[in-house]
C-alpha cells in the first residue's frame, strides 16, 4: 500500500506569485484549465495501490481549499486531506510533524511531492526503479538536467552513473557542482522518520544549549534539502531517478504559462477532452487550448497556441489571445488583443486595447534550459516580463498595458509600460 503527500506550503509563500495569490492559495491556482495541484492529484491516483493523499500546509483551512479537496474526492474516488502545520515547519518538518498521520495503515512507502513544479510525474517508475535496487529501505528522488549556469539555482545531485546512488548533494551551490537537479518529487520508506529524527533531536538539543524559549518551535523547523539530503548522500541510502520528461517550477506568474503550456501539450495524450476542437461555428483554435464549457466566445475570436480560458469568460468579436491564462469570470470586448498576460478574475479589458507581455520562457535552442526564476526587478528597473492583472482590473478601450503588473480592484484611465500599477 501506498499514499502521497504533497507540500502546499502557506500564504506567506508565493510572494512571487502576487498578485494572483492574494485571491487563491497558489496550490489552486489554475494550470492548463485545472487547480495546479490537480495534476500531482491525477499522477498520484494512477499509481497502483495508492491509498489516500495528504497535502501538509499551513494555510487556513479556507472555502476554497475544502470546495476542492471534496470535489478532488468525489472525481477521484480516493481519499484527501488536508493536515495544517501551526507554522511553516519547512519541507522536512511538516512531514515529521504529521508522521503518525501519514503511516497509519502502514503504507510501505510513500510519494513526497512539493506543490509548485509541473512535471509529468514518472511516479510508477520511481517505483519500479526503486524495487529494482532490492534494498527496500532505500529512497528515491526525481532528478532532471539543467544547464551548467542555472543548475546553481537548484539543489544539484552528484550521483554515481552506474548504480545511480546519491553521492553529494548541495542545495543552491555558489559554483558549479553538477548538471542533475532534485525535481522536489521523492519516494519514502517509513526508515525515512528515523533520519529526520536524528536532525529533530540534534537541533533541540544545540537549541537546549541557547536555552532559547521557543526551542521546540524551531528544532521542529526541518528542511529534507539542506538538513536531511546533504546528510545522506553517500551512504548508500539515496538513490536518483532521472527523468527526460518535462518539468518546471512554478514560482513566478510568468512560469504559470510555462507550465500552463507543458500541460496542455501533455493533453493531446491523456486528456485529449480537455482540448478545444476547431469548429466551423466555433471560434478559431490554434495549437494547444483550453476553453471552460462556461465561457462564452465570438466565433470571429482567434485564440491559441497554449491559451487556457477559465468558467464564465466573455471574449468578444475579432479578439486575439495568445500564451495566456484568462481567468474565470473576464471579459475580453471587441478586438482587443492579449499576449503573454494573465488576465485576473472578473476583470474587463476595453475594445482594441491590447494588453502584452514578454514571455520569461527557458532558451529554446538548449533542451536543459530551465526557466529562470527572475527577480522583479534587475538594476531598479522591472524585468520586462509576462503582465499580469490582479482581480476586478478595468482597462479602458483604445490603451496599450505592456510589461506590467496591475494590482487587484483597478480601473486605468490610460496607457501604460514597464509599471506596477498599485
Amino acid at each position: 500500500m501506498l499514499k502521497a503527500v504533497i507540500l502546499i506550503g502557506g500564504p506567506q509563500k508565493g510572494t512571487r506569485f502576487r498578485p494572483l495569490s492574494f485571491e487563491v492559495p497558489k496550490p489552486l491556482f489554475p494550470v492548463a484549465g485545472v487547480p495546479m495541484i490537480q495534476h500531482h492529484i491525477e499522477a498520484c491516483t494512477k499509481v497502483p495501490s495508492m491509498k489516500e493523499i495528504v497535502l501538509v500546509g499551513f494555510y487556513q483551512p479556507n472555502e476554497a481549499l475544502s470546495r476542492f479537496l471534496v470535489s478532488a474526492q468525489q472525481e477521484f474516488k480516493i481519499p484527501i486531506r488536508y493536515l495544517q502545520e501551526y507554522a511553516a515547519l519547512g519541507t522536512g518538518g511538516g512531514i515529521y510533524h504529521f508522521r503518525d498521520q501519514i503511516l497509519s495503515g502502514s503504507p510501505e512507502a510513500f510519494f513526497v511531492l512539493n506543490a509548485d513544479v509541473c512535471s509529468e510525474f514518472p511516479l510508477p517508475e520511481m517505483l519500479a526503479f526503486q524495487q529494482q535496487r532490492g534494498d527496500p529501505h532505500s529512497f528515491v528522488m526525481l532528478g532532471t538536467t539543467a544547464n551548467r549556469k542555472q543548475s546553481l539555482n537548484y539543489g544539484c545531485i552528484v550521483a554515481n552513473m552506474e548504480t545511480c546512488e546519491v553521492l553529494h548533494y548541495v542545495e543552491k551551490p555558489s559554483t558549479f557542482v553538477s548538471e542533475i537537479i532534485n525535481c522536489g518529487i521523492y519516494l519514502f520508506t517509513p526508515a525515512i522518520f528515523q533520519h529526520i529524527g536524528e536532525v529533530f533531536q540534534r537541533t533541540q538539543q544545540e537549541l537546549l544549549l541557547e536555552e532559547s524559549p521557543n526551542g521546540w518551535q524551531r528544532a521542529e523547523v526541518i528542511r529534507l534539502e539542506q538538513d536531511i539530503f546533504t546528510a545522506l548522500a553517500g551512504r548508500g541510502k539515496l538513490y536518483v531517478y532521472k527523468t527526460d520528461g518535462f518539468w518546471s517550477q512554478i514560482k513566478s506568474a510568468g512560469s504559470a504559462i510555462y507550465a500552463s503550456r507543458l500541460y496542455l501539450s501533455q493533453y493531446s495524450q491523456c486528456h485529449p477532452e480537455r482540448l478545444a476542437p476547431n469548429s466551423p461555428e466555433g471560434p478559431t483554435i490554434r495549437g494547444n487550448v483550453y476553453l471552460h464549457p462556461t465561457a462564452s466566445i465570438d466565433r470571429s475570436a482567434v485564440l491559441g497556441p497554449n491559451v487556457s480560458i477559465g468558467k464564465g469568460v466573455m471574449v468578444g468579436a475579432g479578439v486575439r489571445v495568445r500564451e495566456s491564462i484568462i481567468l474565470h469570470g473576464a471579459s475580453l470586448q471587441d478586438h482587443t488583443c492579449v499576449l503573454n498576460s494573465i488576465v485576473g478574475w472578473d476583470s474587463t479589458i476595453g475594445r482594441w486595447a491590447r494588453v502584452e507581455g514578454t514571455p520569461s520562457d527557458p532558451n529554446p535552442n538548449d533542451p536543459y534550459a530551465k526557466i529562470d526564476s527572475e527577480t522583479l526587478f534587475r538594476d531598479g528597473r522591472l524585468t520586462p516580463s509576462i503582465t499580469i492583472l490582479g482581480c476586478n482590473v478595468t482597462i479602458p478601450a483604445e490603451v496599450v498595458i505592456l510589461n506590467s503588473i496591475v494590482l487587484p480592484h483597478k480601473e486605468l484611465s490610460r496607457s501604460f509600460k514597464n509599471q506596477i500599477i498599485l
